[in-house]
């Protein structure tokens, strides 16, 4: 994706978690997140679950260049130092029968979970999230379904956006909007998040980073601070830490949007795990 600020020094990070790339897929954001990679280093690179999507690839072979080339950049990336652990999800789970082995692909750790120590001495469990899903865990023909049907949606707010792209609009999910505005999705996230802070709680542990459910967001749950990284189909987020400890979610759709509009956009500064998310727009 061309970029008028290509040519800038990579702004680096502490730390940056991405997960739901879902590479494989016809809605996966593999340009934006080439263009995020080429943008961003970080001494720390976590990769939180559903980066390949198996589910879709074992049904229909799709696999562009795009998609090859993210996967050359995180290789690449390591190989110049970057500590890049994989955690896998649910449609990356053939993955998993290996974490126990300590394997490493290319210089990448591969692990069923992670614990983090930011800068401030601050301790995250890393995992995808699905482990807590009781749909994916107990009823996965369901959540096959359900994938199926979000599929659907994303093709339908892949064209519809086309259009808007034609008339002058930016970027728009579609998903995201339902998320927000559907009672019976509204309470899912809601109790999912409940759950993974949960499981931080019972380890002593500070907080909680994940992604599965595409939903970026920061914020404390009974002292506990849950973080979602959100996905590269629709929101393309991460989730970074810088070199004081401070979390923030960079929106990378927005970004990009600000700038191949020439909108000025005044830069915000990142939350200190504060129950707010950030939309950074400082120029790389």
């Amino acid at each position: 994706m061309a970029n008028k600020h290509s040519d800038s020094a990579p702004k680096k990070f502490r730390t940056i978690w991405i997960s739901d790339v879902h590479l494989g897929t016809r809605g996966c954001k593999a340009d934006f997140l080439l263009d995020f990679l080429r943008h961003h280093d970080s001494e720390y690179l976590y990769l939180v679950g559903d980066i390949v999507d198996g589910w879709r690839l074992k049904k229909s072979w799709f696999w562009v260049q795009s998609h090859n080339d993210v996967v050359q950049k995180i290789l690449r990336k390591a190989r110049k130092g970057t500590k890049v652990v994989y955690v896998p999800g649910n449609h990356d789970e053939f993955l998993r029968d290996y974490t126990h082995l300590g394997l490493k692909f290319g210089e990448i750790q591969l692990v069923q979970e992670a614990v983090h120590t930011t800068a401030d001495g601050r301790q995250f469990l890393i995992l995808h999230g699905d482990e807590l899903d009781g749909v994916v865990k107990h009823a996965k023909w369901l959540a096959i379904l359900g994938d199926w049907a979000y599929n659907i949606m994303l093709s339908i707010n892949h064209v519809f956006n086309i259009v808007r792209r034609k008339m002058g609009y930016p970027y728009w999910s579609l998903s995201a909007y339902l998320k927000h505005k559907v009672k019976n999705a509204v309470n899912f996230i809601s109790s999912f998040e409940a759950s993974l802070a949960n499981q931080a709680r019972k380890r002593n542990l500070d907080g909680i980073i994940c992604g599965h459910i595409h939903k970026a967001e920061i914020r404390d749950i009974n002292g506990i601070l849950y973080c979602n990284d959100g996905d590269w189909v629709e929101s393309c987020t991460a989730l970074v830490e810088d070199w004081a400890g401070q979390l923030s979610i960079v929106h990378w759709a927005d970004k990009q949007v600000a700038e191949h509009s020439e909108v000025a956009l005044e830069p915000v500064a990142a939350t200190t795990f504060t129950q707010t998310t950030t939309r950074q727009h400082e120029t790389s």
